[in-house]
């Protein structure tokens, strides 16, 4: 892992450690310890805080077991990364591949509210998550429209957001680097079955 104080850990337990993700399954991502705590008090005896998340968004999964590289999710590390040492290039999980991996589900990282993408303004009762430079209040992503600022502060803003609004409206992220993985995080929060 990254993170020393997960190696610490590791390290002191002396043996094979297995751990699962730290949040409900469709829920908004946790990024910092209280947030473990909201999401799973009373059901975890120890939550180890090692300050809040660098990346913010989760992990890219590949599939390596085929012929080809497969992209389950979108994530942390750039796909443009992977192409690069990827001969034969990557190919991206379709429905037809079925859900093999976590984050896959149409609807994740979900929070309560309900969540219009792509907003150029909010509407009257709705609260506003903007990127880049920004004329109306609300929680911002990014004010410099920083990509890797932005993942750091997504699923934080979120939590923040919709613990106190029932609407939020999200202004537009480019489609390129980590902002692939961030609207594939908000495409998914978006969804309702």
């Amino acid at each position: 892992p990254a993170h020393k104080g997960a190696r610490d850990l590791i390290s002191a337990f002396g043996g094979p450690l297995v751990a699962p993700s730290a949040n409900r399954s469709g829920h908004v991502s946790p990024t910092r310890a209280e947030h473990v705590k909201t999401d799973l008090d009373g059901r975890v005896d120890l939550i180890l805080d090692g300050g809040p998340c660098e990346k913010g968004i989760e992990s890219t999964i590949v599939d390596f077991t085929g012929e080809r590289a497969v992209l389950l999710r979108t994530g942390a590390l750039e796909t443009s990364v992977l192409d690069k040492f990827l001969f034969g290039g990557i190919r991206r999980a379709g429905e037809s591949d079925g859900i093999s991996a976590p984050g896959q589900l149409k609807s994740h990282y979900a929070p309560n509210a309900t969540l219009r993408l792509n907003a150029e303004a909010p509407e009257p009762g709705e609260a506003w998550l903007a990127f880049g430079p920004s004329k109306y209040p609300g929680l911002n992503l990014s004010p410099s429209g920083d990509l890797h600022e932005a993942a750091g502060r997504l699923f934080a803003a979120l939590r923040a957001l919709d613990a106190r609004h029932d609407r939020i409206a999200v202004a537009p992220i480019p489609n390129e680097g980590l902002g692939e993985a961030i609207n594939d995080r908000l495409a998914r929060a978006a969804h309702r079955d």
